[in-house]
């Protein structure tokens, strides 16, 4: 059940009496870990409130096609393009008889027209119109266009008939919404990754940092979301967009990166600095500006640096460290240092990059990188960071699992 974690399911609630379960199944959907918006019918609203459903989904409800403030925000196109799943639960004979004749006449059948992600519907109908050869007719439609159907079920129904046409109790929903999913490599894996520079601070204008641009890191998040993880993401200074479904921590300094890793650790199953985390900051941090002497152009500045944290070397040394991964920005004997970094620091994987190479160093959109681990060295050939991203968390994601089974039976 799992497989729902982080997942975006839009609710279509059309207008049944089996309406009224659609609020425990929003229940267990968020449970789960689903974000869920509700779509609702015109007629959905006779039998429960708008109201009910947007203080158990926690967004809110979406009712009308042609609503200017819903267009000006997330209107039908951005919600079918939002959704990771679109369930229609109840689906009346009604709205599965618009959908099988392709009529897009409200914002329900609108969003499943446009929307490219998995469409299920749980039937929700007398028993006599379920039986009905018009409605298996539609039933068929809709099968042959991939439209999955959950149910119904056979059961005593609210006009006192008993027959098929009930829907499926909403726990059993749940289960084949999850069946829709596969079971990614992270899924309910808690992972935290560090991206991008830090900042020193020299003087209230000046500070010492380095090119990073967190390409890397950001990529590396936004594939751990779509490989079923839940993501903290510890964040130097940027300028890119953070991803969807990422927690996002800002940070500007190595110390501020050190504080927010420690703090936000509990729970966390893999750790991966990507971090180009500045190894060195000013023992004294000046507040005025250094100001130059006119009459001297021979005048130098010396700044004295101490050490900063290091703050891999510190997630490794827990009595409990998640399993750890690092990288290694080289630009000279890169794989030598890097396999130095791994055993000097106890990691259990490091990523390993040439940065002086300048299409696929800092700033860049590509990258190319050799993994190295205990009995592992692999290299990945130049691809974008996006492609490498994904790449590399299923290298990840095996060498973890491989990791917790023999923390298991240790």
């Amino acid at each position: 059940m799992q497989r729902l974690r982080n997942k975006r399911v839009v609710l279509g609630v059309t207008g049944g009496i089996a309406a009224y379960k659609s609020a425990e199944l929003i229940r267990h959907l968020t449970k789960l870990g689903a974000e869920v918006q509700v779509v609702m019918t015109s007629a959905a609203c006779e039998f429960i409130t708008p109201l009910t459903l947007q203080a158990l989904s926690h967004n809110p409800v979406h009712l009308d096609l042609l609503d200017t403030k819903a267009e000006a925000a997330m209107g039908h196109i951005e919600l079918a393009r939002w959704a990771d799943l679109v369930l229609v639960a109840p689906a009346t004979a009604d709205f599965m008889a618009r959908l099988a004749g392709g009529l897009a006449n409200d914002l329900l059948t609108t969003l499943c027209l446009a929307t490219s992600a998995p469409l299920c519907l749980a039937p929700a109908m007398n028993q006599g119109m379920w039986r009905d050869s018009k409605t298996q007719q539609n039933c068929q439609e809709l099968l042959e266009r991939n439209i999955r159907l959950f149910g119904p079920s056979d059961g005593s129904q609210a006009c006192g008939d008993i027959g098929p046409g009930r829907m499926l109790e909403p726990e059993l929903i749940v289960e084949q919404a999850a069946d829709v999913f596969e079971s990614d490599i992270l899924t309910g894996i808690n992972l935290m990754i560090t991206a991008g520079p830090t900042r020193e601070e020299i003087d209230p204008v000046r500070y010492i940092s380095n090119y990073s641009s967190g390409k890397m890191g950001y990529a590396l998040a936004e594939a751990a979301v779509e490989a079923g993880a839940t993501v903290t993401l510890v964040s130097g200074p940027v300028t890119i967009p953070a991803p969807d479904r990422v927690s996002v921590i800002d940070v500007t300094s190595a110390r501020e990166m050190h504080q927010a890793v420690h703090g936000n650790m509990n729970g966390q199953d893999i750790f991966i600095g990507c971090a180009a985390v500045s190894d060195y900051r000013p023992e004294e941090i000046l507040r005025e500006k250094i100001k130059k002497d006119p009459d001297n152009a021979s005048e130098t500045l010396d700044i004295r640096l101490v050490r900063n944290p290091d703050i891999i070397a510190s997630v490794s040394a827990l009595e409990q460290p998640p399993f750890v991964v690092g990288f290694a920005a080289e630009t000279q004997n890169v794989l030598n240092y890097a396999a130095d970094k791994l055993n000097r620091k106890q990691l259990d994987l490091i990523v390993a990059n040439d940065v002086s190479d300048r299409e696929i160093g800092f700033s860049s959109d590509n990258n190319e990188v050799a993994i190295l681990g205990k009995d592992l060295e692999e290299t990945l050939p130049r691809a974008s960071k996006k492609v490498l991203a994904r790449k590399l968390l299923k290298i990840i994601g095996r060498s973890y699992h491989t990791w917790k089974t023999e923390q298991e039976s240790a």
